[in-house]
C-alpha cells in the first residue's frame, strides 16, 4: 500500500502511535492550533489510561525554526522543530489566523507540501483552508472554512465547492473545519476515525466539552 494513500486508522493500527504535526506561523489563531492539541495531548493520556497505549499520539507544534513566534493577540508560542529538523507526521493540521505570512512564505508552503505528502491526513482550521487551497490540495473536493471567509474563498478559488453552515467537511485524505471551536470538534472527530468513537467519547468527556459521537462530517 502506498503511504500516501493510506487512511489514518489503517496506519495507526499499524504504528500504535501517530505523530500529529501542528503547522504554527506568525498570526496564527491560538485556539486554532491549541484546540487540536490539546484533544490530541488528551486523547494519548486517555488511551494510556483506557487501553494500555503508551503514546497513541505524539503532539508536536512546527514552525520555521525553532524560535519563538508570536501568535495572534500576543501569545508567544516555541515550537517543537523547525521545517529543517521536524520528523515526518502522521496527521498534519493547518491552523488559521492572520494569514498573510504562510501565503506569502516559499519555506512554508514547501514544507506543508512535503509534510502533506507523507501525511495519513491533512486538516485545517478555519483561514488554513485557503494555504491547502493555494497549495492545489482542495481541487475536486468539498471545503469549509470560518463563516466570515466564505465568500472570500469562493472569490479566490471559484473551482472549489464551499460549503457553509458545516463545522468541518471530511473529504477523505482532507478535512477542513470552520473557525476555533470547530477545530476542536474536527479534532475529536479524527481521534474517532483513527481509534474509534469510544476514545474520542471519553477524551471529550476528559476536556468537559460537548461533543455528541452521532457528529457526523458533511
Amino acid at each position: 500500500m502506498s503511504i500516501q494513500l493510506e487512511d489514518i486508522a489503517t496506519r495507526h493500527e499499524r504504528l500504535r502511535s501517530l505523530h500529529v504535526g501542528i503547522l504554527v506561523f506568525p498570526g496564527v489563531e491560538v485556539l486554532d492550533f491549541a484546540g487540536p492539541f490539546e484533544v490530541f495531548s488528551v486523547a494519548a493520556r486517555v488511551a494510556k489510561r483506557d487501553l494500555g497505549i503508551e503514546q497513541a499520539f505524539k503532539v508536536s507544534l512546527i514552525g520555521a525554526r525553532h524560535d519563538i513566534i508570536e501568535a495572534r493577540h500576543g501569545m508567544g508560542v516555541l515550537p517543537h522543530y523547525g521545517f529543517n529538523d521536524a520528523p515526518e507526521v502522521d496527521l498534519l493540521i493547518v491552523p488559521g489566523g492572520l494569514m498573510e505570512q504562510p501565503l506569502d512564505c516559499a519555506p512554508t508552503q514547501a514544507w506543508v507540501g512535503r509534510a502533506s505528502g507523507t501525511a495519513a491526513l491533512t486538516a485545517s482550521v478555519c483561514t488554513g483552508a485557503f494555504l491547502l487551497a493555494k497549495l492545489g490540495m482542495l481541487e475536486g473536493r468539498p471545503v469549509t472554512t470560518h463563516w466570515s471567509d466564505i465568500a472570500e474563498l469562493r472569490a479566490q478559488f471559484p473551482q472549489l465547492e464551499v460549503r457553509e453552515n458545516t463545522p468541518f467537511v471530511d473529504s477523505g485524505r482532507v478535512v477542513t473545519s470552520a473557525g476555533i471551536s470547530a477545530g476542536i470538534g474536527m479534532s475529536l472527530y479524527l481521534v474517532a476515525r483513527s481509534m474509534g468513537v469510544s476514545i474520542a467519547s471519553a477524551t471529550a468527556r476528559q476536556m468537559e466539552y460537548d461533543w455528541p459521537p452521532s457528529g457526523q462530517a458533511h
